[in-house]
């Protein structure tokens, strides 16, 4: 018997069996991982009503009008579209603003795409170009946001273009991508450049450097 007892003592947490001290280490770790679960909850929970705070009254996709031909698809070699007429195009802003592309003034059509990493590139790129005077001046700039898709990533589009800043205003394509379509979009990020007759005067696509940009836009201005 005192040799089971002894055994039994030896196997007792440090403290001592008697002594119901042993167990606190255990417990004050419990209640840490149950307080940090908690913390981290609480956190998720704000950061997600948040985000629908931010996109309240807002719409990712918004009707559009299209009037006048579709342009021709961009493709490699001589553009086909370079002096047609763009069709006359209005729509509205994430919050239902209505907004159009006036003829009277060259615009440079800037379309976007929130899950396309190029875009994602391309616009911290647009918003320095702006603020460092880059815009020649009688140039307007107007975003299209298209392709809208909950299911990928950087999404929505309209809070990703808010916090970075964007500084244009911002044209919301519809389901259909029906803007995209009738400027003959080949891919993201796209640019089309129409005089102040609304004809072509040059469409790009893919990441372009801030003085190719300002090259572009005057020739919007020249043309």
């Amino acid at each position: 018997m005192a040799n089971r007892t002894t055994t039994r003592s030896n196997l007792a947490p440090a403290g001592g069996g008697d002594n119901p001290s042993g167990g606190r280490p255990v417990v004050a770790i419990a209640i840490i991982v149950a307080i940090v679960i908690a913390v981290a909850a609480i956190i998720a929970i704000a950061a997600t009503s948040g985000d629908d705070s931010d996109t309240e009254g807002l719409s990712q996709t918004q009707d559009v009008d299209i009037s006048g031909a579709a342009l021709p698809p961009l493709t490699d070699g001589d553009d086909p579209a370079i002096g047609l007429p763009a069709p006359s195009i209005s729509g509205q802003s994430f919050d239902g603003t209505p907004l159009r592309v006036e003829l009277g003034q060259p615009t440079m059509l800037v379309f976007l795409a929130h899950w396309c990493p190029v875009c994602q590139r391309e616009v911290p790129e647009l918003v320095a170009w702006e603020a460092a005077g880059g815009v020649p001046e009688g140039v307007q700039v107007i975003g299209v946001a298209t392709a809208a898709d909950s299911g990928a990533p950087n999404y929505p589009p309209s809070s990703w273009l808010a916090d970075e800043g964007f500084p244009f205003p911002v044209i919301v394509d519809d389901d259909a991508q029906s803007l995209a379509t009738a400027l003959g979009l080949p891919g993201y990020p796209y640019y089309v450049l129409l005089d102040e007759n609304g004809r072509v005067v040059a469409r790009g696509s893919g990441q372009v450097p801030p003085e190719e940009l300002t090259t572009l836009a005057e020739q919007a201005l020249t043309a």
